[in-house]
């Protein structure tokens, strides 16, 4: 009945999403392209292969994360195909560069809404053998029809920051058969865990963060090593997937800095790359947008990072990185990618979404804690005029990222026994 209720409520409130995606489409047209898809209707250009993973990745950080998961998969089973699904279409864009790498074996969609009848013909279209979910994504619905069709469900990657387990706790007669429903979850960290067990889940396996064995483009380390000749001894510190309302809070207050630092600022989504050239261009710092594929001059003062997928390149021009997130409420993102690239990392107080992997950090010296913008631009001069402490921090954010590596060998273990699947070869 509780889930009937629910089923009931996201019927009512479909005028509202659709209010939700036109709003968006303003700005970025693509959330009303293949519009079927979201109530599971497919084109014939999407194809259902027999051997099928499924494995739903809901935007951008996901996305990049699935990765090593993707490559060991197809790695491993060569007769196999997989079938990725977002909610966005920022996480359909960065899957773009996986199906460019694996050809047809990687399929692309849009995870229908959590409908029972658009569920339903999404598993009937697809006939996947096993549904692998990153993160924190939790359907009812879908997993229920699917747990129906003896599809095995797995969550991993599993994060839930103390805030989104209390909001679940509010609905425990919708979540609890939900998540107990799942075959398994695969927890970052024990603090996860202990989480999802409290949830209801009935196997939780501690796997760590896929994250970590993401291996960064070498192509796109090549193009940040190329702008770090081009600029030459001029520090660079980057703010990195910065969201609505951080951007003013750090303009702010490097425009009342010094120095010949060049600020390089990425906003995370691209629809706001031209809100934020708006706002850059409200306070008078001259700047350069990425997408003139010019390198800034010493006039310039902000490099506004518009583009997709750069990411590595952005952190390997850098000498110093601030989280986007962690300056307002957001919970922050991840700077498991900024170590990866040797880039050192401020954080600010907001860091629940990756609470475990900040704290790790700054305690291995990797990163360090600043309490607003102003902060972040103090610590910032300091460094960049400290080489000695900046290269201690640069080989330990190397070293904190290799120490956490593993965790796709362990969620690979676990689909292989939940599916009964077995190593090619």
């Amino acid at each position: 009945m509780t889930r009937l209720a629910y089923s009931l409520l996201f019927y009512f409130i479909q005028p509202l999403i659709w209010l939700r995606l036109i709003w968006r489409s303003r700005k970025q047209p693509a959330y009303l392209r293949r519009a079927g898809e979201r109530y599971g209707f497919y084109s014939d250009d999407v194809p259902s292969p027999a051997k099928l993973f499924w494995l739903h990745a809901v935007s951008v950080g996901e996305t990049r994360a699935a990765e090593p998961l993707i490559r060991t998969l197809l790695d491993e089973f060569p007769e196999h195909s997989i079938l990725m699904t977002h909610m966005t279409p920022t996480g359909r864009e960065a899957g773009k560069d996986f199906t460019a790498r694996f050809g047809k074996r990687l399929i692309q969609a849009y995870l229908p809404y959590d409908l029972p009848g658009a569920g339903r013909r999404f598993l009937s279209r697809f006939r996947p053998i096993c549904g692998v979910v990153m993160e924190t994504e939790i359907w009812p619905n879908l997993i229920a029809a699917a747990r129906r069709r003896a599809i095995p469900m797995l969550l991993v990657n599993a994060r839930l920051s103390e805030r989104s387990h209390a909001g679940y706790k509010r609905f425990l007669p919708l979540i609890r058969p939900t998540v107990a429903a799942l075959d398994a979850i695969a927890a970052q960290t024990d603090a996860d865990a202990r989480r999802f067990a409290e949830l209801g889940a009935r196997r939780i396996e501690i796997c760590g963060n896929l994250k970590f064995d993401v291996a960064p483009s070498p192509e796109k380390q090549a193009l940040g090593k190329k702008w770090r000749g081009d600029l030459g001894s001029r520090p660079v510190w980057l703010a990195a997937s910065t969201r609505e309302g951080e951007e003013i809070l750090i303009l702010d207050a490097f425009a009342q800095s010094g120095g010949n630092a060049l600020l390089l600022l990425v906003p995370r989504h691209p629809q706001r790359f031209d809100e934020v050239a708006a706002q850059i261009r409200a306070r008078g710092l001259p700047f350069l947008r990425r997408s003139a594929d010019k390198i800034p001059g010493a006039e310039t003062r902000v490099w506004l990072g518009d583009s997709m997928g750069e990411m590595p390149a952005y952190y390997t021009v850098a000498d110093l990185a601030l989280i986007g997130g962690t300056l307002l409420p957001f919970g922050g993102q991840n700077l498991i990618e900024a170590a990866v690239c040797r880039c050192p990392a401020l954080a600010g107080p907001h860091t629940f979404n990756f609470a475990r992997a900040t704290e790790d950090s700054i305690a291995s010296g990797a990163a360090l804690r600043v309490v607003d913008a102003f902060d972040a631009i103090r610590q910032c001069e300091r460094l960049l005029n400290d080489e000695k402490t900046l290269n201690t921090m640069r080989e330990s954010a190397l070293l904190f990222s290799r120490k956490y590596r593993g965790a796709t060998e362990k969620t690979l273990g676990l689909i292989r026994e939940i599916t009964a699947l077995r190593k090619a070869g």
